[in-house]
């Protein structure tokens, strides 16, 4: 697979999508963060991904360090060069092997003590059908909805981050509308179900426990609007109608902040790092500053390879 995207390249330095891609055009936007918590709380409907975030990472002890830890991998697959997406594409390939283990109690179809890994299939494309359509869903919220056919091109250019995630395209849903039906699908099946842990992990992300990042309240209210009725329910998440007002509130006054915003805030630093770097300038402060908001450090992943031709690995997970 990573034959594949290499070959489809026509210019490395571009990296898998390009500055004329639906794919920059989406994802620069510091908007998506409004569907961040969306995007989590999906992911932990899987008891999979509950489980592994449980026992595999820092996401109680350290939210914010977790959301640096996904955000630098998918960043650099978006933002870097083709050498630097495929390096990180290796890393999260490796990483992921060494996440696996056992459910610790029964929920939804699978069974206390049943075997889960990262590295599945099925639970990778949930994983990344979460991002996917969360960004979409935060993007258009501020901003002019796409075009069907932009929104085609937008699931289009996604497959070659899937590929990266270590999704085959057989594996994916053909088109856009099939996509759509992929997730709406899941929201009702019983492959997904909350549990106890599932549910304090989520109150914990939403209350920005372990963090001295607040969420504010309106966010929290967004989040459970967003949310699938059975899954807002499962997860006990308030939305009486002062999260409604609230919610409602926030879609009104949220477009007319965010467009105000000049672009050098407003996009994310590793899309201000890649236009620098296809521009030959170099990376200024402010793009320096934003990227370790997003990423927890000054630059994307992988900026060359070392004398021995392999790629240094990440100090942190």
């Amino acid at each position: 697979m990573w034959t594949t995207v290499a070959n489809r390249i026509s210019d490395p330095r571009t990296g898998i999508f390009g500055p004329s891609s639906i794919g920059w055009k989406v994802n620069r936007e510091s908007a998506l963060f409004l569907g961040a918590g969306r995007a989590a709380l999906l992911q932990l409907a899987h008891p999979w991904v509950a489980a592994a975030l449980d026992q595999h990472s820092n996401l109680r002890s350290d939210p914010l360090g977790r959301f640096h830890n996904t955000f630098r991998v998918v960043f650099t697959m978006i933002f870097g060069t083709l050498e630097q997406a495929l390096a990180s594409s290796r890393y999260l390939y490796q990483l992921h092997t060494r996440v696996q283990g056992e459910i610790s109690e029964s929920v939804a179809v699978y069974g206390r003590g049943s075997h889960y890994e990262a590295n599945e299939v099925e639970a990778l494309r949930w994983v990344y059908a979460t991002l996917v359509e969360s960004a979409l869903l935060a993007y258009e919220s501020v901003l002019p909805p796409l075009s069907l056919a932009e929104q085609e091109a937008y699931y289009d250019e996604s497959k070659t981050l899937a590929t990266l995630f270590g999704i085959p395209a057989s594996a994916l849903p053909a088109d856009w509308s099939a996509f759509n039906a992929y997730n709406r699908a899941m929201w009702a099946s019983n492959t997904l179900g909350v549990n106890k842990l599932s549910r304090e992990m989520a109150h914990r992300i939403l209350h920005g426990r372990g963090s001295w990042v607040p969420v504010p309240h309106w966010y929290r209210a967004l989040t459970a609007a967003w949310m699938p009725d059975g899954l807002r329910e499962a997860f006990a998440l308030p939305y009486s109608e002062r999260e409604e007002r609230a919610a409602a509130c926030a879609l009104r006054w949220l477009p007319l902040f965010y467009r105000r915003i000049p672009g050098t805030l407003r996009y994310v630093g590793p899309y201000q790092e890649a236009r620098a770097r296809l521009q030959a300038r170099s990376v200024g402060l402010l793009t320096r500053a934003s990227n370790r908001f997003w990423m927890g450090r000054p630059r994307m992943l992988f900026p060359k390879t070392n004398t021995k031709g392999t790629m240094p690995e990440p100090r942190s997970q």
